[in-house]
């Protein structure tokens, strides 16, 4: 980690590097000597003490007790300080917002949920924004100044040309003109938005089924079919933020469907999206049919027949995994991807069942066969990834000591 002979820069900035280096290794490792961070880093015993002194009166790291059951004098251990800094994530469906804030390390302190029912908001969307934020903050014991940074998921994506949403008719009170305006004059932090399925890619890159992939292809299906696709390690957003909106995407055996934004439909969200579900499961013969919401009832209904796996229920696993490897074959012929992870309710409560056919018929339909893994990350991944996304940013900005 420490410079080279030919490695450009000026001492602060090498100093800085170092630093980086050691905070990115405590926070993979958790509490390290001052030794071991030395062997870990490459640097001498003398530079590693300065190097924990300088962090340690920066206030970013600290020392949390001595190492035990080794040969010699204990050693003193340090850790990130976790209070050194704060980010927050929010996690927006048409039936409510969910908010989380986590200190540096990555650890939660505070989540709130708001509930949003109705097609029209009861409160405009900065107002619900703010509450739902100020409830986590408030759950974290801390207060709003306190956050460094907020990352907003939503369904759809703001496209960058105009500020405005698009893709999301079903998110009320989001699409006024002058919303992000209004959001930032309204909260003290830097406020980034991000598409949900991206956050879940995101969750799935640093912590889950996606960790060590450059290019890899996200496939979600819960309240909505949707990918994210990362290539060469980072997130592609199209043009207008709309590249994942395969809900649209025409394919074979669904009818085809004109002005697809105003109807808010497509020919594989018809094909093998949760609202599918339950019409193919009548069609076979599966009963009963359980209650709830689409993403409910498909999840249901899927985990029910990657349990009982025969008759119609086996039909019915074959029967979806056909049709989610339909859509996946022109991803996969356009993009040629490493991985493929599948996510949302949907398709993890088939797990291994539904992924092996899915792979199946993949490699039947596409020239490129790409790994199919069932997503890691089941515990609110919008909001993981949102919080993900969020503490990323605020690291490199508190951890940058060469200012």
């Amino acid at each position: 980690m420490a410079g080279s002979a030919g490695t450009p820069g000026t001492p602060r900035v090498l100093r800085a590097m170092n630093d980086r280096a050691a905070l990115d290794l405590l926070l993979a490792h958790g509490p390290l000597s001052r030794t071991r961070i030395g062997k870990l880093t490459g640097l001498s015993k003398p530079t590693a003490s300065q190097l924990l002194a300088r962090l340690e009166a920066a206030g970013l790291v600290l020392a949390t007790g001595t190492s035990e059951g080794r040969p010699g004098p204990n050693a003193q251990l340090y850790a990130v300080n976790p209070v050194a800094a704060h980010a927050a994530g929010l996690d927006v469906t048409p039936e409510r917002i969910l908010a989380a804030v986590a200190d540096v390390t990555g650890r939660t302190v505070g989540e709130y949920e708001l509930p949003t029912p109705g097609r029209r908001p009861a409160q405009p969307v900065v107002r619900q924004v703010t509450d739902a934020l100020d409830g986590a903050v408030k759950e974290a014991g801390l207060a709003r100044d306190d956050v460094h940074r907020l990352v907003i998921g939503t369904p759809g994506a703001f496209d960058p040309n105009t500020g405005r949403l698009r893709y999301a008719s079903h998110l009320p009170g989001w699409h006024s003109p002058s919303l992000l305006d209004e959001l930032a004059a309204a909260l003290p932090m830097p406020v980034e938005y991000e598409n949900d399925v991206n956050l879940v890619a995101i969750a799935e890159q640093r912590l889950g089924a996606a960790r060590g992939h450059e290019d890899f292809v996200l496939l979600w299906n819960e309240g909505g079919l949707g990918a994210a696709l990362v290539l060469g390690g980072r997130l592609h957003r199209g043009w207008t933020g709309g590249a994942g909106e395969v809900g649209f995407l025409p394919v074979p055996g669904a009818p085809l469907v004109r002005q697809v934004t105003k109807a808010n439909s497509g020919g594989y969200q018809e094909l093998a999206g949760s609202q599918a579900l339950p019409k193919l499961a009548r069609a076979l013969g599966v009963h009963p049919i359980p209650a709830g919401s689409y993403a409910e009832v498909a999840a249901a209904l899927v985990g029910q027949a990657a349990t009982r796996d025969e008759g119609p229920h086996r039909r019915l696993l074959e029967t979806y995994a056909t049709g989610l490897a339909t859509g996946l074959a022109s991803l996969v012929s356009v993009l040629d991807p490493e991985l493929v992870v599948l996510s949302g309710s949907s398709l993890t409560a088939g797990g291994e069942p539904l992924r092996a056919l899915v792979q199946a018929e993949l490699e039947e339909l596409a020239a490129s066969r790409p790994h199919l893994v069932v997503g890691d990350v089941h515990e609110h991944p919008v909001l993981r990834g949102a919080l993900e996304s969020a503490l990323a940013a605020t690291r490199d900005e508190v951890f940058d000591t060469s200012r």
